[in-house]
């Protein structure tokens, strides 16, 4: 297995942040604006983290030679373009051949589920409630980039499988967090606490489902 490239600047890793914006700046070059706008529309959904550390990444990606950048001017505005150089595509190509970590969910919504019984029964509602908004919010958003594909009018239409294949398993993840959050509603509403009897012999109707290989989402 290949060894993954370090930042010479940073002496670390390069992370899944780097090579994001290496994806993005393969496919042309950006101003800073327009990369953080497309890492809004895309990346953020399969590496949160893309979003927050982005305009650090850039320059460290320019510092290690991966990327390169130019001043430019719109009007009386000046703007960084960035733009991937050979040894970026090198590195990038050089990842897509290593093996891939783990995938981790990160989301504070559900963990405040997790610990639920710390609090009251409202307030695990609320957090259920805000992973179902979200999910809503993310369906919605696929579903307005799929009908700007179908009509022609989305970026890179030449790589428009890939983006649709990639885009299936959030589609379907963000389909079934609707449907959990709203099964889960449902069974809060019969809660009389968060965590009283009835809730406990809940819990191990579920746990003997999961195990003989069912769900009581399948049915839904």
């Amino acid at each position: 297995m290949n060894t993954p490239i370090k930042s010479k600047s940073q002496g670390r890793r390069l992370t899944s942040t780097s090579y994001a914006l290496l994806g993005l700046l393969g496919l042309r070059q950006w101003p800073t604006y327009e990369l953080a706008q497309q890492v809004q529309r895309t990346t953020k959904y399969l590496s949160p983290r893309a979003e927050s550390n982005l305009y650090a990444e850039a320059k460290r990606l320019v510092a290690d030679g991966l990327a390169r950048s130019e001043e430019s001017w719109n009007g009386r505005r000046r703007r960084t373009i960035y733009a991937i150089t050979d040894k970026g595509r090198a590195a990038l190509s050089d990842w897509l051949g290593q093996e891939s970590a783990r995938s981790r969910l990160e989301s504070e919504a559900l963990l405040k589920v997790f610990f639920a019984d710390y609090g009251t029964k409202e307030q695990l509602v609320a957090a259920v409630q805000a992973l179902r908004d979200e999910a809503a919010d993310e369906l919605d958003h696929w579903r307005q980039i799929s009908a700007e594909q179908r009509a022609g009018a989305g970026p890179f239409p030449e790589r428009l499988n890939i983006n649709m294949v990639t885009m299936m398993l959030l589609f379907e993840r963000a389909r079934a967090t609707l449907a959990w959050a709203d099964w889960a509603i449902e069974q809060l509403g019969e809660w009389p606490d968060v965590n009283g009897p009835s809730e406990q012999e809940l819990g191990l109707r579920l746990a003997e489902e999961v195990a003989g290989g069912g769900s009581p989402l399948s049915a839904k």
